[in-house]
């Protein structure tokens, strides 16, 4: 299951305290996932568009809480993966359009507003049920590699709405215009983790939080790993170049002519040709610098690189 579906299927579950929260989180659903059908002769209906079958039957229990009716239909999508999506049909009877003038859905003369009026979210515990509305009709989370929060709306100055209603929570939240649509979105763990919060979304926070270590546990040890192999190719390649040049003095009879330090580092590198330079130098009787050791090798490579150039 997604971060998404784990996030709705919370807020779903999240009950209302009163009906003003009721109120904020019909709002919140309609400006993010609704529209607004003219009939002609003055009538209107009114349609929720969501993702999943537990926003829809929580959209109708909120609308049927207030006495309003409405009817849940399905359709599938053209597009993208052909998924299953929940309409929520609301008849323009005088009750029903009351009902979302009161939310600030509908202005009294029955045109769609961008955002609900002040008065919808002045509690905090209306700003957190509005939040909530948004998320479950608009929302959409992802992570934890890269983590993203998105609330959508119909204009940009709902998205600005919706990130000022997260702010006052103190989880502030940036607003992009894509054109037919804007959102309000969080990029980053701690960003997320607050608006999350500030919905109510606990047990959502709790999962991304885990995710995101995970994430990050796992990122670091293949860094590691990929070090770890780096250096063992890169120790590899150059005891391989050091034995060859060893092997050349030899053939050409100088080892034996060597200082007796060369000569040592040069046969502790034939006895142990996978050990690094730490290693080695440890080894060295008495034990010399990881620098001296590294030094003596690339001597033995010089006078070995001179005897290749003067030998006939």
């Amino acid at each position: 299951m997604s971060l998404s579906e784990d996030l709705r299927n919370e807020l779903s579950a999240i009950a209302p305290r009163s009906d003003c929260d009721r109120l904020a989180e019909i709002s919140g659903l309609f400006h993010s996932a609704g529209s607004v059908h003219l009939r002609g002769r003055g009538e209107v209906a009114l349609h929720l568009d969501v993702a999943s079958s537990g926003v829809a039957r929580r959209a109708f229990s909120l609308l049927r809480d207030f006495g309003v009716t409405s009817e849940i239909r399905t359709y599938q999508r053209r597009a993208f993966d052909r998924a299953t999506r929940y309409q929520l049909h609301v008849s323009g009877e005088d009750h029903a359009l009351q009902v979302l003038y009161e939310a600030g859905v509908l202005t009294q003369r029955l045109a769609p507003l961008e955002h609900p009026p002040r008065r919808v979210v002045a509690r905090a515990c209306c700003r957190s049920a509005y939040l909530r509305g948004a998320l479950l009709g608009g929302g959409s989370l992802s992570g934890p590699r890269t983590p993203h929060l998105e609330v959508r709306a119909a204009s940009l100055d709902g998205a600005r709405f919706i990130a000022a209603v997260s702010e006052r929570e103190g989880a502030p939240l940036a607003v992009l215009d894509r054109g037919r649509h804007a959102v309000a979105y969080a990029k980053g763990a701690d960003g997320i983790a607050d608006a999350l919060a500030a919905a109510g979304a606990n047990d959502a926070v709790l999962v991304f939080e885990e995710r995101s270590v995970m994430a990050a546990t796992r990122a670091r040890a293949n860094r590691l790993a990929n070090a770890d192999h780096a250096n063992l190719v890169r120790v590899s390649r150059s005891a391989h170049a050091q034995l060859r040049s060893i092997e050349s003095l030899r053939r050409h009879g100088d080892f034996l002519k060597l200082p007796r330090t060369l000569q040592e580092i040069a046969e502790l590198r034939e006895r142990h040709p996978t050990l690094s330079l730490r290693e080695l130098a440890l080894k060295c009787r008495p034990p010399v610098t990881k620098a001296a050791a590294h030094r003596r090798l690339r001597a033995l490579q010089r006078l070995a690189d001179s005897e290749e150039l003067v030998s006939p």
